[in-house]
């Protein structure tokens, strides 16, 4: 009776042992090395839509929250397919889901993403000008708030000139953008008043949806001596049919951003989608970890290039100088 006793103490003590040893066993599990409780985040990506520059933007923006925080942070990639109310929809149900931070890359999602919520940190990308986007007074730089982010915004001036310099013999320029893009209007002001003060005619050709594109860049080809296409999300989505129309016609086109120069034209001043997303990770990285916050960031923009369309300038015998470098595809 005596051994049966000390067996059942035995089996008792033993079990409350193991209990205590899996008590212990449990936090350790959800312990980093460090110490401390492993962080998740859930980052939304709303993109206006599919074109080369915003999905260069979104794979850089990815590969540089992935390099810094590794597994975990997941990923809920939106496409809006070109559709602003779509946009909305997607940065609602960001904000349902309460994720960590929304990217927005192009103008419409981030407008869409600054009205959907004033909490959750947002940081835009491919965005020209955030004081056009948001209708902001007096912006030095730092939109405050949620919001901070990116832009792709290389110099117009430069871009103007190299009509000038590239096809000296143009009397008469056509602007080809979309009259629904705030921030393609911005730049049709800037690069009409360079060129106007120049002594060249410019008119302007706008579209309002892809719908319409190729019957105005028939008009445009038709009207002018060279074109000038801004970086525009609805001119990039329809590359192909710019450049399937400006080849036909034998008309050079100065773009406002490298994808658009690889479909259609002789020449750009642009910058690096991938490194633009890229940086715009790095803030993200940032903003996530609790190194800085989105509100004190001022947008950050990213360095120019000069760039040639080695196909269409030799079909069109144009020799751009030295300092030109060849688009790759």
């Amino acid at each position: 009776m005596k051994n049966q006793l000390t067996e059942r103490i035995a089996k008792r003590m033993t079990a409350v042992i193991i209990a205590a040893l899996l008590m212990l066993a449990l936090p350790m599990g959800l312990l980093s090395c460090g110490g401390q409780q492993a962080k998740t985040y859930t980052v939304g990506i709303c993109q206006l839509t599919q074109h080369a520059a915003l999905d260069a933007a979104t794979q850089g923006f990815m590969d540089a929250v992935t390099a810094a925080l590794g597994d975990s942070v997941v990923f809920d990639v939106q496409n809006a397919s070109g559709d602003s109310a779509v946009c909305a929809t997607i940065v609602n149900a960001f904000v349902a889901k309460n994720v960590d931070l929304i990217m927005a890359n192009a103008t419409p999602a981030l407008q869409a993403a600054y009205n959907a919520t004033e909490t959750i940190p947002i940081l835009g990308t491919s965005v020209t000008e955030y004081s056009v986007a948001l209708n902001l007074q007096n912006f030095s730089g730092t939109v405050g708030s949620n919001v901070s982010g990116t832009s792709d915004l290389a110099p117009l001036d430069e871009q103007a000139q190299m009509i000038l310099d590239l096809v000296p013999t143009a009397q008469t320029v056509g602007i080809l953008y979309c009259s629904a893009e705030p921030n393609s209007t911005y730049q049709v002001k800037a690069v009409t008043e360079y060129l106007t003060n120049k002594g060249l005619t410019v008119r302007t050709f706008s579209f309002a949806d892809s719908n319409d594109v190729a019957a105005v860049t028939e008009r445009a080809c038709a009207a002018t001596d060279v074109l000038y296409v801004p970086t525009d999300n609805t001119a990039a989505s329809c590359s192909e049919t710019i450049g399937n129309v400006v080849k036909s016609a034998a008309k050079p086109v100065i773009a406002g951003e490298a994808g658009l120069c690889t479909a259609c034209g002789i020449a750009t001043l642009s910058i690096s989608y991938y490194d633009l997303g890229y940086k715009t990770g790095e803030m993200a990285v940032a903003v996530l970890t609790g190194k800085s916050s989105v509100s004190t960031m001022p947008i950050a923009y990213a360095a120019a290039k000069k760039m040639y369309n080695p196909e269409i300038c030799a079909a069109l015998g144009i020799t751009p100088p030295a300092d030109y470098a060849p688009l790759t595809k």
